[in-house]
């Protein structure tokens, strides 16, 4: 009894050493950017199709995160209202801290706050990058340019930059809805979405 009572406690000991390791590397590992499934259905994203289109090509309207921030807002829209007004007029803002970053397990956007300053308690303004194929490469720049900054990013990972980085972003905006959208710095409903971005 107390030989099988011994053999129990070390078969224990091994399970729990195997499941440490197992837990450790599967929360080391990040995910392809570019191969996310959704979990939650189209269906269920607020203004969907006019999320998820092309940035067109084209010269772009130079904006500020401080003009974004000052954009009047307009009650919430239809969930199935199409682009209209500010929304499709492909803007760039050439400087910004990104401050945030993670993956959307829900609809596989990535999801990055973006301020006028380095300060972590500057107003925020989200900017998203959808999962479609075009975007792929830009997608693969942020998490690699991330990675070697030491910042893990993907459905798991993600978060407030330990040191924000100076990025540029170029997109189209888009008025969301109040929803709890992301940190409690994010001062305004206005997004760039799509949104691709490069690093100064």
């Amino acid at each position: 009894m107390e030989l099988r009572r011994k053999n129990l406690a070390r078969l224990q000991a091994v399970l729990l050493v195997v499941f440490v390791t197992i837990s450790c590397n599967t929360l080391n590992v990040i995910e392809n950017i570019c191969n996310c499934q959704a979990l939650l259905p189209d269906i269920s994203d607020y203004r969907h199709n006019a999320k998820h289109v092309a940035i067109p090509t084209g010269t772009p309207t130079a904006v500020t995160v401080e003009d974004i921030l000052s954009w009047p807002t307009t009650p919430a829209l239809p969930p199935d209202a199409p682009r209209s007004g500010r929304e499709l007029e492909l803007v760039e803002v050439k400087q910004a801290y990104l401050v945030n970053a993670s993956e959307n397990p829900g609809d596989c956007d990535v999801h990055m706050e973006i301020a006028a300053t380095a300060d972590k308690n500057a107003p925020r303004v989200i900017i998203e990058t959808p999962i479609e194929s075009e975007y792929c490469a830009n997608r693969q720049l942020l998490q690699n340019t991330l990675a070697q900054h030491g910042f893990k990013m993907d459905t798991t990972h993600g978060g407030d930059l330990v040191q924000p980085l100076l990025i540029s972003v170029t997109g189209l905006p888009f008025e969301d809805f109040e929803h709890g959208r992301g940190s409690p710095q994010v001062a305004t409903l206005w997004e760039i979405h799509p949104a691709v971005i490069t690093f100064l």
